[in-house]
C-alpha cells in the first residue's frame, strides 16, 4: 500500500482520536448550544462530501451511459440507505441524546451503545475514503490524489468535533476521562478498517466504483438526516445548527473544488 494512500486512511481517524482528546483537558459537560453547533458542521460536511466527492464523480466516470449516467450512481444510493436502514435495525445502539436504545434489545450498557452508534455512522465515511483511494490507485477512474486527499481532511474536519460529541457526554455520564476517550477513539477506528478493506478489495472494487460510490454517498446521507440533523435542530436557537451546516458545506466544497 502506498504511503499516501496509508496516511489518506488515517486522517480521518486522527481527527476522530484528537476530537475525542478534548474530555482530557475540557470541562466534563459540552454546552448544549456548542455541541448542536459541532453537529450541523459535522453535517454540513458530510452533506457536501457526499455530492463533490462521491456523487458527481459517479456520474462522470459513467458518462459514456449518456443521459443514463446518473444510473449507477442513484442505484447505489439507494442500496447504501437500504444497508444503513438495515445496520439501524440489526444493532442495538443509542443515539446521542435519547433514553431509548434502536436495535434489537440488549443488555449492553449505555456507553457501549453509544459507542455503536456512533460507530455505525463512522463505517460509510471509511468505505468512503477506501473507495475513493481504490478509485486513484486504479490510475483511470478520474480520481487525483489530491481529490482522494480531499475528502480524508474533510471528514477528519468532521470528525474532530464528533469525538468530543461522543467522549465529553460520557464522561458527564460518570466515565473516567481515560474510558471516555477511548471509547471516543475506539468509535473512530471503524474508518480506517473499512478503507483498508476496501483498497485490499480493489478488484473487485473498481469494475462497480460508480456504484461504491454512490453507495457511500446515500449511507451518508441516511446518518444526516436520520441522526444529526434531529439533533442540531433540537431545542431553542436551531438556527445555529443550521448556520454551522451552511459553513461546514460550504468547508467541505471549497476543499473538494480547490483541491480536486
Amino acid at each position: 500500500m502506498k504511503t499516501e494512500v496509508f496516511q489518506g486512511i488515517l486522517i480521518p481517524f486522527l481527527g476522530t482520536t484528537l476530537g475525542s482528546a478534548c474530555v482530557l483537558f475540557m470541562k466534563n459537560r459540552l454546552n448544549q448550544m456548542v455541541q448542536r453547533a459541532l453537529t450541523g458542521f459535522a453535517a454540513g460536511v458530510m452533506v457536501a462530501a457526499s455530492i463533490w466527492s462521491l456523487l458527481i464523480p459517479a456520474m462522470e466516470q459513467s458518462e459514456s451511459m449518456g443521459k443514463l449516467s446518473f444510473l449507477p450512481a442513484a442505484v447505489g444510493f439507494w442500496l447504501g440507505i437500504l444497508f444503513l436502514l438495515l445496520l439501524d435495525r440489526a444493532v442495538p445502539h443509542l443515539h446521542m441524546n435519547s433514553s431509548k436504545a434502536e436495535g434489537p434489545e440488549s443488555s449492553l450498557q449505555k456507553q457501549v451503545l453509544l459507542v455503536l452508534a456512533v460507530t455505525l455512522h463512522n463505517l460509510p465515511k471509511g468505505m468512503a475514503v477506501g473507495v475513493v483511494y481504490a478509485g486513484w490507485l486504479s490510475g483511470d477512474a478520474g480520481i487525483t490524489a489530491m481529490g482522494a486527499l480531499s475528502l480524508s481532511l474533510g471528514i477528519a474536519i468532521q470528525n474532530f468535533p464528533e469525538g468530543a460529541i461522543i467522549s465529553m457526554p460520557l464522561r458527564a455520564k460518570g466515565v473516567s476521562k481515560g474510558k471516555a476517550f477511548f471509547y471516543g477513539t475506539l468509535s473512530g477506528a471503524v474508518e480506517p478498517a473499512g478503507a483498508a478493506l476496501t483498497i485490499l478489495a480493489a478488484g473487485f472494487v473498481i469494475p462497480l466504483l460508480p456504484y461504491l460510490l454512490g453507495f457511500a454517498a446515500g449511507a451518508m446521507v441516511y446518518v444526516v438526516v436520520e441522526e444529526l440533523i434531529p439533533e442540531m435542530s433540537e431545542g431553542k436557537h436551531s438556527n445555529v445548527g443550521t448556520v454551522l451546516f451552511a459553513a461546514g458545506f460550504t468547508v467541505m466544497m471549497t476543499l473538494d473544488v480547490a483541491l480536486g
